[in-house]
């Protein structure tokens, strides 16, 4: 049996669901299977070549027709990673929330520290939940997005006031604020997304999850917590272009070691225990 990466059932973005949303030519919400595939197409170009020079291989598994809604990745001889149809069209679901997900899923592979044990696993391949969701808006959705005109796609989706306000704030240039923009709301799709799951009210960028975890949290964070992640990653200024380490959980990040206060691991999944 492959190892899992995800916990509830292990091996889901998502915790276990009863959602079914199977195909149907009559109705329409989410993507189209245009747009699945063509989501899944710019993310693999990117990364099924930087996987390759990491000694993986990198096989992502379209599942359209499946009315599943979740995500998952697990390792065997190929690092695998599977994204359903039934995720895909569920009303919360944008474009850019679906790369933010499978940029998670790609995030258990190659996301850095910190790790997690996973089921069956005999070593801590995969990064953790909030991991994934950090490594998602830091390094791959910046990647992913880069070359698009990020101010004319902002102009689409209404971000919030206060989440402008804070791109404004911790980037120099209109192209640098609207990437910082549209990473949060693409974030914000895959939070309303698991708020709705977990039918709980739907989280804000005009507040925060305040708990203080007495040790790093290797689950699901709360959907206010993932959504905070989101926004940290955003704002962060370590270059996307630096590497996360497996082991030194500062590298290409921002964090507390290395004099940053924005764009920090939110303290309500991550424990930084100091030097």
């Amino acid at each position: 049996m492959p190892s899992l990466a995800c916990d509830s059932g292990p091996g889901t973005f998502l915790p276990d669901n009863d959602l079914s949303i199977p195909v149907d030519p009559f109705t329409s919400s989410g993507l189209t299977e245009s747009q699945f595939h063509s989501v899944i197409d710019k993310v693999e170009l990117i990364y099924d070549p930087l996987i390759s020079s990491k000694g993986g291989k990198l096989r992502i598994h379209r599942n359209w027709s499946s009315a599943v809604v979740n995500a998952k990745a697990d390792r065997n001889r190929f690092w695998n990673v599977y994204m359903y149809g039934g995720l895909a069209r569920h009303p919360k679901i944008t474009e850019d929330g679906f790369s933010l997900i499978l940029c998670h899923e790609i995030g258990h592979h190659i996301g850095g520290a910190p790790k997690a044990s996973m089921m069956n696993a005999p070593t801590r391949w995969a990064s953790n939940e909030g991991q994934s969701d950090y490594f998602a808006v830091l390094k791959c959705l910046r990647k992913v997005f880069l070359s698009d005109n990020n101010e004319e796609v902002i102009k689409k989706i209404s971000p919030p006031k206060s989440l402008v306000k804070k791109c404004t704030n911790a980037w120099k240039s209109s192209e640098e604020s609207s990437l910082c923009i549209r990473i949060a709301m693409a974030g914000y799709s895959a939070a309303e997304l698991f708020s709705s799951i977990r039918n709980v009210p739907a989280p804000s960028f005009e507040t925060r999850d305040a708990s203080v975890v007495k040790v790093t949290q290797n689950n699901h964070p709360a959907p206010q917590c993932r959504l905070d992640t989101y926004l940290q990653g955003a704002l962060c200024e370590a270059s996307f272009l630096e590497e996360l380490s497996s082991k030194d959980e500062a590298q290409g990040t921002c964090h507390p070691l290395l004099g940053h206060t924005t764009g920090l691991r939110p303290s309500c999944w991550y424990r930084y225990e100091g030097p």
